[in-house]
């Protein structure tokens, strides 16, 4: 065979070898998310599909499956009714698919493709038509089915729901907003940490329009609730790196509490100044918050931060914050207790600065609850039993301290205008039940029984000194009055409770904080301000006590706990103390006064120290407190006991 047939004959097998081959499938591209337009909030009737319109090529094939992802992480498979790619896609949601907030995927093999998030909201049929006066109205509905009798509001009107879930309120509409009062027993679907219990209102005051809310059924009658102080976010002083701290105490503490878990704030979660300065607004504390915390809501009080400066009176400063995170005042209940969420930061017709800053009127509030307040608190409470136990928050405390053991009444003393109330009237408004206040504001931590029926709690602020200690001296995070930056426990069984508090970055036993007096005053002196003439009182104060002093603040003390201070077993006379703190004086006070003549957020005295003297700077004492619960914590002080800064860091 000659060289040129030879040739031919291969190329015609490698030809015939060739197209015996197997077809190789092209690849599909991949998916362009990008392409998706997702609107943010979707509404749909019960049993009609959704449009989703597409503004370019996503590649999307027949055999892609749309996926909708829970906030528990389940994924539900929603079939695809037409695919036009560049043009729609058209998609039919599960029978028994409930309102809520979802993510969706698409899913092409064991990839899957995130496309979007929103609320959806499954509106079922109803049987009636909206009465004539009626300018709100939906369904309360727990599995698909409507539940009777659970109690909505406008924030003004209070009804309930009919025998099919139904409700209807002939409403003005003032608040822009509808809420239900979440029922014992239930609980309601959350977006993150915020319960959807409310819903916005856009239509015009004369429109009817339709809000529905889900319930979830809740065996939470045992349930342990974390109360948040002043957390005062906005992206400086290190505050997001302490905040990480702090929120590492605090899931430790949900993850060891008993029954279910929820966290309730008493407002200034954000900075109004650095709103604009820093561009650190409510979605950026929400997203902050998100990233720290899962799988449990967060019910919200609003503060005097939380307000926007660049509007003009109470109404519409309030507006971004009820919009973004919560209504101004709502209820709720869990388990046997009825939680109520009231606003006693008044800005009457306080003004708004022109430059964009929001740094001007900030102080310009007054204390005290507005007459549409009071008159829906009396409405929400003719719904509640006189034997249950009622929660009430507010941001501000209805008094302080003034001394050791005196309070000054007039604190919250604003009211100035008909059907306003102020301290004195808010407690004889609830006077017929049994009510524990709570309350932030002060960044500071104490105790109050005004009666038999009615307490106050000044909860200590999750930030302590706005952040500042921990910056000035890292590991050191505490608050003017000495309370360690924390947050309040409550256990509640049924209808009894008991509390206490968690300070971040120690542990449980963490509940005092003994000082030797005698080593103190070597250490609080001018030369550790840098000779700052400004902090010669705190000095004075520190040099006045007696040799052989020994100083205890214990920053939880109520009337319940009690105190002792033995020096060779025995016992001292203890004496209650209005007393500043020497650790903030050493982690804040006197280091910032060497760069500041007069520095924000200095040591202030408070009311929950005592005090005793020894006979012998050299003899061993012994500290023993004892809390309202009856747990015992002792310290045995071999003296004389340094005062040294690392001793307190946290660890």
């Amino acid at each position: 065979m000659d060289l040129k047939k030879f040739i031919l004959l291969t190329i015609c097998f490698l030809a015939a070898f060739a197209s015996c081959k197997p077809e190789q499938k092209e690849e599909a591209a991949k998916i362009v998310t990008t392409n998706f337009s997702v609107p943010s909030i979707i509404e749909v009737e019960e049993g009609q599909s959704v449009v989703i319109p597409l503004r370019g090529t996503t590649n999307m094939v027949a055999t892609d499956q749309v996926m909708l992802r829970t906030v528990a992480g389940e994924d539900i498979p929603c079939k695809v009714l037409e695919l036009k790619d560049g043009s729609r896609l058209t998609i039919e949601l599960p029978e028994d698919l409930v309102s809520g907030y979802y993510k969706m995927y698409i899913k092409r093999g064991s990839t899957n493709y995130y496309v979007a998030a929103f609320d959806l909201t499954v509106i079922k049929s109803l049987s009636i038509e909206p009465d004539k006066d009626t300018t709100i109205y939906g369904l309360v509905q727990c599995e698909g089915k409507g539940v009777p009798n659970v109690l909505v509001s406008d924030g003004t009107e209070i009804v309930k729901t009919n025998a099919d879930g139904i409700y209807q309120i002939p409403s003005l509409k003032k608040w822009k907003y509808v809420f239900v009062i979440i029922p014992s027993g239930y609980e309601v679907p959350a977006q993150g940490i915020l319960p959807e219990l409310s819903a916005a209102l856009t239509q015009a005051e004369n429109v009817p329009e339709r809000k529905d809310f889900e319930l979830i059924k809740s065996d939470n009658d045992n349930f342990t609730m974390f109360v948040l102080g002043d957390m005062h976010l906005a992206n400086r002083n290190n505050d997001i790196s302490q905040f990480s701290a702090v929120a590492n105490t605090l899931n430790q503490s949900i993850a060891k509490a008993p029954g279910k878990r929820y966290c309730i704030t008493l407002g200034d979660m954000t900075w109004d100044v650095y709103w604009y300065s820093n561009k650190f607004t409510f979605p950026e504390y929400l997203s902050t918050a998100n990233e720290h915390f899962k799988d449990i809501t967060f019910f919200h009080t609003m503060g005097n931060h939380d307000n926007d400066m660049n509007s003009v009176g109470d109404y519409e400063k309030s507006f971004r914050y009820t919009r973004d995170i919560a209504p101004l005042f709502y209820s709720f209940n869990l388990g046997k207790i009825h939680f109520i969420v009231m606003d006693n930061i008044d800005y009457n017709n306080v003004g708004a600065n022109n430059d964009g800053t929001g740094n001007d009127y900030r102080s310009q509030y007054v204390l005290d609850y507005t007459a549409d307040q009071m008159t829906w608190l009396q409405k929400d409470l003719s719904f509640v039993d006189k034997s249950t136990p009622v929660f009430i928050t507010s941001h501000a405390p209805l008094s302080v301290p003034s001394g050791a053991t005196s309070f000054n009444d007039k604190y919250m003393n604003g009211a100035d205008s008909a059907g306003e109330a102020n301290m004195s009237d808010f407690i004889n408004a609830v006077k017929d039940y049994n009510v524990h206040f709570l309350s932030g504001h002060t960044h500071k931590l104490f105790h109050r029984t005004h009666n038999s029926k009615f307490s106050e709690h000044n909860e200590a602020a999750i930030c302590a000194t706005w952040w500042w200690s921990g910056k000035q001296t890292p590991g050191i995070h505490v608050g003017q009055e000495g309370t360690p930056g924390g947050f309040g426990v409550w256990e509640f069984t049924g209808k009894n409770f008991k509390f206490s508090y968690q300070s971040a970055g120690h542990d449980e036993n963490y509940q005092f904080r003994a000082y030797d007096m005698n080593e103190v005053k070597k250490v609080v002196t001018l030369d550790a301000a840098g000779g700052n003439k400004n902090f010669s009182t705190f000095v004075n104060a520190i040099a006045a006590y007696p040799a052989n002093s020994i100083l205890v603040n214990v920053w939880d003390y109520d009337k319940d706990w009690t105190v002792s201070i033995s020096e060779n077993g025995k016992e001292l006379t203890v004496t209650k103390d209005y007393a500043y703190d020497p650790l903030h004086l050493m982690a804040w006070t006197a280091p910032r006064s060497k760069s500041v003549s007069e520095p924000n957020f200095t040591t202030g005295k408070w009311c929950h120290f005592f005090k005793a003297t020894a006979s012998s700077a050299t003899s061993t004492v012994v500290v023993k407190v004892t809390d309202r619960n009856g747990k015992v914590f002792t310290e045995t002080m071999t003296r004389p006991k340094a005062f040294n800064m690392n001793d307190y860091k946290n660890k």
